[in-house]
């Protein structure tokens, strides 16, 4: 298997350190507003990872944390009159739920800020007795960047001072303009308690000390296999979590590093100042997730994706061909049988998660599946290779989980979805009474509304045509 490395520029073969288990941490999100299209593809990226990891054998531990303090949170909070409590568990549910509706499984860990506060008071700790950070007057403690030597090695970024003062809030006790906060002190509002005093962790320990917390081997040259996240977050934050591990511990925080591209909307980089931060959960309201869920996989993770919804439509009848080839098959069981499509589809995804080759081989098969059930519908060693190689793809891509019937009932309003589900039981109890005129009587009506009723062993399915 083969992973672009964003540290070295290129692709390397995966090698865990401890075969078959492979660690991978990702930045999750910071709950103060709804999920938006940057943070969907991202989870899907890492979701496709996992996935592709685990078809390789490989048993994975995955974690994405959650961002639970912060100051947008705490401003959040006072501008709605909500405790921060509040805020966060409504955010926490809604983003899962959104995650959820694209068919994201769930991390292994999901480790929170908030529950993570003693892991990040003895890395600081370290980092103090190691000479690497020092506290200033007012109780803020810095990480000392020229200690560092290797500072800057991830990104291959080169600053002067003008760039470092932008990028950073200065203080007249920094010893240098790079230096970043691990602690900010705290009068007032919401604080915690700790050996250096009241206050808040800086954003970028959190993520160092819930690595060495949850997943870092003593035993290993890299703290985990694994570290992924947006593009956005190479510089400064994995940066100075790279920083921050190296200098405290004895190992390098990750061996590989995966970030996957931006998201621009109508080629405009996603921006809530510019007003185009698509919410996900708007999205949900027009698009079915495993429909926005194939669309935002559909490019390349490391590409810039920008999203339209001219070429989502287009997107979605390419999932469409998987549905239709699905109620062809619609209740038929099936052996495993082994599959040239399912190597390839693999083949595919194993190359740095080549989804534009792996979706090609998904036509193909498709192409395929209906010639052959075209040829010899009965053929039942050909039907079991497609049916095994429909929940492959169901188990590695996540596409086609969903009644292929149902599928093609999203965006119908529940008013409408109830008017047809009368007019097929009024239908079916005509049938069974043997009152033919009433029961064609109903699908005539249901034609009207443009409905197509199949039934099947399993009861009577519909869709709109």
């Amino acid at each position: 298997m083969l992973l672009y490395d964003s540290v070295t520029r290129s692709k390397r073969e995966f090698i865990p350190q401890n075969p078959p288990s492979v660690t991978m941490y990702v930045c999750g999100p910071t709950v103060y507003d709804d999920a938006h299209l940057g943070h969907a593809k991202s989870a899907l990226t890492f979701d496709l990872l996992q996935r592709t990891l685990e078809a390789n054998g490989y048993n994975v531990t995955y974690a994405r944390n959650i961002t639970d303090i912060d100051d947008k949170i705490i401003q959040k909070s006072i501008d709605e009159l909500r405790s921060v409590d509040e805020i966060t568990s409504y955010y926490i549910e809604a983003y899962h739920n959104d995650m959820s509706a694209i068919g994201v499984k769930k991390p292994t860990i999901e480790p929170r800020a908030t529950k993570s506060l003693d892991a990040m008071f003895e890395m600081i700790q370290k980092l103090l007795e190691g000479g690497f950070a020092y506290q200033i007057s007012n109780g803020d403690i810095y990480f000392d960047t020229a200690k560092d030597s290797a500072y800057l090695s991830l990104s291959k970024r080169v600053q002067d001072d003008a760039d470092r003062q932008n990028r950073v809030a200065s203080s007249d006790e920094k010893k240098n303009p790079a230096d970043f906060a691990l602690w900010k002190a705290v009068g007032e509002g919401v604080k915690f308690s700790s050996p250096f005093g009241d206050g808040r962790p800086g954003w970028h320990i959190e993520c160092s000390a819930m690595i060495e917390k949850h997943l870092a081997s003593k035993d290993t040259p890299f703290a985990i296999d694994i570290h992924g996240g947006g593009a956005d977050l190479l510089f400064p934050h994995h940066e100075n979590e790279a920083a921050q591990t190296r200098c405290s511990s004895k190992h390098a925080l990750s061996a590989y590093w995966v970030h996957n591209g931006f998201i621009t909307i109508n080629n405009e980089k996603m921006s809530k100042s510019l007003g185009n931060s698509f919410f996900l959960r708007d999205a949900l309201k027009i698009y079915d997730g495993e429909v926005l869920r194939f669309y935002l996989l559909s490019v390349h993770y490391r590409s810039n994706f920008n999203f339209s919804e001219l070429d989502l439509e287009v997107s979605k009848k390419r999932l469409d061909r998987l549905y239709r080839l699905k109620k062809r098959l619609f209740g038929m069981g099936h052996k495993e049988v082994e599959s040239s499509f399912k190597v390839r589809i693999l083949d595919a995804l194993s190359d740095d998660l080549n989804i534009s080759q792996a979706l090609s081989v998904l036509d193909e098969f498709i192409s395929y599946a209906n010639e052959i059930l075209d040829q010899n519908p009965k053929d039942k060693l050909a039907r079991d290779e497609i049916l095994s190689t429909l929940a492959y793809i169901e188990d590695l891509l996540g596409f086609g989980l969903q009644n292929p019937f149902e599928y093609f009932q999203h965006g119908l309003s529940k008013d409408l979805k109830k008017e047809i589900e009368d007019l097929i039981i009024k239908r079916n109890e005509a049938k069974k009474a043997k009152d033919y005129a009433t029961a064609d009587e109903m699908r005539s009506a249901l034609e009207g509304l443009g409905v197509s009723v199949m039934d099947t062993q399993e009861g009577t399915f519909w869709e709109k045509v």
